[in-house]
């Protein structure tokens, strides 16, 4: 069975998820369950986080799902040493994000996860990014104009901010926006 044979669902509200999606050229649904936990055991490594969420949220697809249904769920950390940066709940929050990440090299990793009824399959895709030295006016004028509060690490390195900010990137530049297409065709052909 190919995963062409399946109706594939996105369990995803991201605008930019669905575009990298879309632009594999495969057919999809999307379909988002509300209230949908995205808490993880503190004992965990950092960089497994966003697989455990990835998979927690395909756990409460798992009975609701046909058989010819397959589940795409997905989450995105930001980590910087140990510390997980994830979406700012305030300008503030932005702030202290932004400060933390500039000047740094920081990862950006993405958890996916497949969910059928059939079989689970999960993986982690890792990039390192690099932000110059941000001044103080940058980040005002990037959480003021585009109000990164629905992106992990309060930036979204297709906007403004990637654009004077990132001066380097080792890996998947669609990983950064939220899903490595490139992998996640990989893993679909593999199906």
């Amino acid at each position: 069975m190919s995963f062409r044979d399946y109706h594939i669902i996105l369990a995803s509200n991201s605008p930019r998820r669905k575009e990298l999606l879309a632009g594999l050229d495969i057919d999809f649904d999307v379909k988002v369950l509300p209230n949908i936990a995205e808490d993880f055991p503190k004992d965990i490594p950092a960089s497994d986080v966003a697989r455990y969420i990835s998979m927690e949220k395909a756990f409460a697809y798992k009975n609701l799902i046909k058989e010819t249904d397959l589940v795409i769920t997905a989450d995105t950390v930001v980590i910087v040493g140990e510390e997980i940066l994830g979406k700012p709940i305030d300008a503030a929050d932005a702030k202290r994000m932004l400060t933390t990440i500039s000047g740094k090299t920081h990862q950006v990793v993405t958890g996916v996860c497949f969910t059928t009824t059939q079989f689970q399959h999960s993986f982690k895709v890792s990039t390192d990014v690099t932000f110059k030295e941000l001044s103080e006016e940058e980040m005002d004028y990037y959480i003021k104009t585009y109000k990164p509060y629905d992106k992990a690490g309060a930036y979204g390195i297709q906007e403004w901010i990637g654009y004077v900010g990132v001066t380097e990137l080792i890996g998947s530049y669609f990983n950064v926006m939220g899903l490595p297409v490139q992998r996640i065709w990989q893993e679909l052909n593999k199906i």
